[in-house]
């Protein structure tokens, strides 16, 4: 049953079947630990009870996706001797010290505050428990920074030198810190997690506003969601295209996969919209493309050369195909989020932001994107990197610790089952609090009658979710 797969190639399958379950949590939590903490300043600022009520109401799905986030990043870690003992030998002391500085600033000061954010709003009163609030949220933020760094660094390694053992020391740790693709990844990542959060909240306060259009807490939500989708989208397709050009400059084959580009082009090269990349016979089969358009993208220019992954060994190529539809999907997305964003801004003019039944299915139907998204968006960041761990440094191969196939074989087995149990229970557990409205008695006023059958001008129809 396992001939033709090798222990490397099912420990990189355990690693990312691991990975995609806990990467979604902490880009939940961090973008959900920002809108608790604006929830709660709106609510010292204005006094309007529904803001504190919606934040009781995210702070239960935060607490629980938080720990399932917390649980399945301990899993992770424990991976690192067991199935790559090699890289965790040679990467520890740069990458070692990283994951420390991350557990010693972020996750200590967010364990530190997380109860008084749960449990002291009565206690410490209001002030100080959204001074709390507001540190759990800088922590995840510097959580993410110090993970990004360390993935970014395997990326772009600067700032290293080499040992007598053959390890990786640092030589300079600002550079290991800032390395040439950190501060891309970094902002990438962290509007990945606000658009992840902004379309959950604005899914569940469509699905409310889908069954009843008249209560406030849902239509705050959704009016918030939908000033993030039409602000942040086009800011991130902004930030995704810097990214890509560093990663031109740092990593050019990972752009040639993820553009199809197997062959060079010194004229210019065309921009593959979709088709089927034959790995085997080095081209793109039944390709859509338009003439010259990767190349302006790019290089700011129709008829910059661009060269293709003829130009790379064989062996160092990544798995074409995946890292060209995992882009593809992410992008795709991206341009899916800019759409409801500006659709929300007509439906704004228009005055029907609550009562469009349409955008409330787009919003329902999209709440899910953002965690696809970033599945898409890591897989062709990882997948793109082989067959190395360390960029052009340390190969994949030579990375992992000497284990018999069945011992992976019947870990990865394991891990299947217990995830799927475990965490399909959590999310069921989320899924479940989303589908209840907040409680009449903690949501505040309700709108009793549509703002036209009162009267009201669209504009102050729509003022109350202009927030």
């Amino acid at each position: 049953m396992l001939d033709g797969i090798s222990a490397i190639d099912l420990a990189r399958a355990q690693f990312a079947f691991t990975m995609s379950f806990h990467i979604i949590f902490p880009a939940f939590s961090i973008g959900l630990a920002s809108y608790l903490a604006v929830l709660e300043a709106l609510w010292l600022w204005t006094g309007r009870e529904v803001f504190i009520n919606l934040f009781n109401y995210w702070l239960k799905i935060f607490a629980v996706a938080f720990g399932m986030g917390v649980v399945s990043g301990i899993v992770m870690s424990y991976q690192f001797g067991t199935n790559w003992a090699v890289f965790a030998d040679k990467t520890g002391p740069v990458i070692g010290p990283l994951m420390a500085y991350e557990v010693l600033t972020a996750f200590f000061l967010e364990a530190g505050f997380l109860g008084v954010m749960l449990f002291g709003l009565k206690r410490v009163g209001p002030r100080l428990h959204f001074v709390a609030t507001l540190m759990v949220a800088i922590g995840t933020l510097i959580s993410a920074f110090w993970i990004l760094s360390a993935n970014s660094w395997m990326q772009t390694p600067a700032g290293y030198a080499m040992n007598s053992a053959g390890q990786f020391v640092a030589a300079d740790w600002w550079k290991v810190i800032f390395n040439p693709s950190f501060p891309y990844r970094l902002v990438h990542m962290v509007l990945a997690a606000y658009l992840t959060t902004a379309f959950v909240v604005g899914g569940v306060g469509a699905w409310h506003l889908l069954r009843d259009s008249t209560r406030e807490g849902p239509r705050v939500m959704f009016s918030m969601a939908m000033w993030m989708a039409a602000l942040v989208a086009p800011i991130q397709i902004f930030a995704g295209d810097a990214h890509g050009l560093n990663t031109l400059e740092h990593q050019p084959a990972k752009v040639m996969a993820m553009e199809g580009h197997f062959q060079s082009h010194p004229d210019g090269a065309p921009l593959i919209l979709f088709g089927w990349p034959d790995q085997s016979a080095a081209e793109v089969k039944y390709a859509i493309q338009i003439p010259k358009a990767s190349s302006l993208i790019l290089k700011h220019s129709p008829d910059a050369p661009l060269a293709g992954l003829q130009t790379v060994p064989r062996d160092n190529w990544p798995n074409v195909p995946l890292v060209f539809w995992a882009f593809r999907i992410m992008v795709g997305i991206g341009f899916l989020m800019l759409g409801i964003g500006l659709v929300s801004l007509l439906a704004r003019w228009r005055g029907t932001l609550y009562r469009w039944r349409s955008l409330h299915l787009y919003a329902l139907a999209m709440s899910p994107a953002g965690f696809v998204a970033v599945l898409a968006g890591w897989t062709t960041t990882e997948a793109g990197r082989q067959p190395f761990t360390v960029w052009g440094l340390l190969r994949t191969a030579d990375s992992a610790s000497p284990l018999a196939t069945p011992a992976v074989a019947s870990s990865l087995l394991a891990f299947v089952i217990v995830y799927f149990i475990v965490f399909s229970m959590g999310v069921l557990y989320i899924l479940r609090l989303m589908a209840q409205p907040p409680h009449h008695g903690e949501e505040g006023p309700r709108v009793d009658i549509p703002a036209r059958a009162a009267g009201i001008t669209p504009a102050a129809a729509t003022a109350s979710g202009r927030h």
